[in-house]
């Protein structure tokens, strides 16, 4: 493993794009161009979202509990978990505006703590903005922190953290009460301050109806084409998660495949002896330096007319 940091590349040039900010975003929104959206966990992941310039967000997200912990639901995630992956990803995140969800517990108990627990979030791990699951019910959660200070994406529609009260992940709004709710949910919080909303899990017909209504952008997963944007999970994107595929999910990489045959290979390499290479992989020691350490431990060496060791 490579100790030593990065090297900076003088003949790169640095990617063309300003810093994504809120009002950048609404410009988007306003020319009817599709914002994208990525989850990012650690310091490789924001490297790979920052490197292109059409990344708009990247988002910590509390899926973070399954495809890099290995919990059973996004509900086990720590704050302290989250603030630790959230540095990580900070320092990896150049141009895109960098949001990390709010961990189940972190903002239910009262808005006091829910603010001091966002403070953490902005200051120790650097994010930009944070994301709340919720409707109604937590208006004066993201008032609050809207009014300290701190940006909040709101998110409704499915929400994961409250997979079990929902009896699963299923989709949201698909009768007329239903889809009252969700549009009541976003009304509520586009009042409250949020300068953005993810739509989750809801029919297409009422993701484009809640980008209609509201004046803020809305970032669809699983919400249909007509979003302000799109959000999806960074492994799903890549082909790594090996869990349930939604039907929303569409793979642009196969990295799986890739990963695995590599370390197939190393293993391979290492047990057939092929690897390292005792000349292009190893390093080697003066000649002479080496006699003398031989010596020294009370072995004697005598050489051939080839130079070789005996």
């Amino acid at each position: 493993m490579s100790v030593r940091p990065p090297v900076k590349d003088p003949t790169t040039p640095p990617i063309p794009r300003k810093k994504v900010t809120i009002q950048a975003l609404r410009a988007l929104r306003q020319s009817k161009t599709p914002i994208a959206m990525l989850t990012a966990y650690d310091y490789p992941s924001a490297l790979a979202c920052s490197s292109s310039t059409l990344t708009d967000i990247t988002l910590v997200g509390d899926s973070l509990a399954q495809v890099c912990l290995g919990y059973a639901s996004t509900t086990q995630l720590t704050l302290d978990e989250m603030v630790h992956h959230a540095k990580a990803v900070a320092r990896g995140t150049t141009h895109p505006l960098l949001i990390a969800d709010m961990p189940f517990g972190s903002y239910h108990t009262s808005v006091s703590d829910a603010v001091a627990n966002a403070v953490r979030l902005v200051r120790e791990a650097g994010v930009e903005g944070v994301k709340l699951e919720g409707g109604r019910e937590i208006v004066d959660v993201v008032r609050k922190l809207t009014e300290v200070g701190i940006p909040v994406m709101a998110h409704v529609g499915l929400l994961p953290q409250r997979h079990s009260a929902l009896s699963g992940y299923k989709v949201q709004g698909r009768s007329v009460e239903g889809a009252r709710r969700v549009v009541r949910d976003a009304l509520a919080l586009e009042e409250a301050g949020a300068f953005s909303m993810v739509v989750e899990a809801v029919p297409k017909e009422l993701g484009r109806y809640i980008t209609e209504r509201v004046r803020i952008p809305t970032i669809g997963i699983g919400a249909g084409p007509w979003t302000s944007g799109q959000v999806l999970v960074f492994d799903d994107v890549m082909g790594t998660w090996s869990g349930h595929k939604a039907k929303f999910v569409r793979r642009f990489a196969n990295m799986k495949d890739v990963r695995d045959t590599g370390v197939q290979r190393y293993a391979e390499a290492v047990r057939d002896g092929t690897f390292p290479d005792a000349e292009a992989e190893s390093y080697a020691m003066d000649e002479t330096e080496w006699d003398k350490f031989l010596h020294s431990e009370g072995i004697h060496v005598q050489r051939g007319n080839a130079g070789d060791r005996a």
